[in-house]
């Protein structure tokens, strides 16, 4: 099962960092987003990346075409041109990248790589990071047999809480979560026939597509009640960066 990431966004919420580079390539814990997701799908056996490009995505074309050479101990024999590779930390994925345009919709990003894909696939954003159990998506997805799933997550609180009685402040609670309720958390598992409800390059895929499929009873969702987080801003990027340097980095699932 390959699994979809949408990496060519602009990033403007972001745009401290996203000026200079495609969002999916910030990094957390000197590493970008885009390795994070990876790893954790990897870690559930899935390897098969495509990943759709568009602003800047030349940046993530030369970070995996220089992948190997960035993370290992080489020689370059000057005279003869070999270059020697002494210890290899590569990853066991398969990495298919294609320009799926600079101003394409999430929709239509999916739509054009539809050549690369299967009857079923996973996708997902290149900005999120989550403890989920792939696997378990997988498997859910597959037994119910409809063409979608989507992985619900309860949002992170945004501001603390008061609660007030009689004009008096009888507690304060630092951002609770889960404010706005269950949300879509980015971890989608689909059916290829998801493709056909895809127009054009203008279309969100959170738009009709996703709104089709729940008003035809095709749309299952996924709870997963463990940690999730989206790199919506610069705040949200030192926080995860934060948990990555105390080693407390729900995410990393992988060994």
């Amino acid at each position: 099962m390959k699994v979809v990431i949408l990496a060519g966004g602009y990033g403007t919420r972001i745009s401290e960092e996203s000026h200079l580079r495609p969002k999916p390539m910030i990094e957390i814990g000197g590493r970008p987003i885009l390795w994070h997701i990876m790893k954790i799908y990897s870690h559930y056996g899935f390897s098969d990346f495509v990943i759709c490009l568009g602003y800047r995505g030349y940046m993530i074309k030369e970070y995996f075409s220089n992948y190997i050479l960035h993370l290992s101990d080489v020689t370059f024999d000057m005279a003869t041109g070999e270059t020697i590779y002494h210890s290899s930390k590569a990853e066991p994925w398969r990495v298919t990248l294609v320009d799926t345009g600079s101003e394409s919709m999430t929709g239509g990003r999916l739509k054009r790589v539809g050549e690369y894909l299967g009857e079923t696939f996973c996708l997902t954003y290149g900005d999120g990071v989550a403890d989920i159990d792939i696997r378990a998506l997988t498997d859910f997805h597959l037994r119910h047999g409809r063409e979608a799933t989507v992985t619900s997550v309860v949002p992170p609180g945004r501001y603390g809480a008061l609660a007030i009685e009689s004009g008096q402040v009888k507690s304060f609670t630092e951002k609770p979560a889960g404010d706005n309720g269950r949300i879509n958390g980015g971890f989608f598992v689909l059916n290829r026939s998801v493709l056909d409800r895809i127009d054009g390059d203008h279309i969100a895929f959170e738009s009709a597509p996703l709104e089709g499929l729940a008003r035809d009873g095709e749309l299952m969702a996924f709870p997963h009640e463990g940690f999730w987080r989206p790199m919506d801003t610069l705040r949200d990027k030192n926080q995860l960066e934060e948990l990555w340097q105390q080693n407390r980095a729900p995410w990393k699932v992988w060994s």
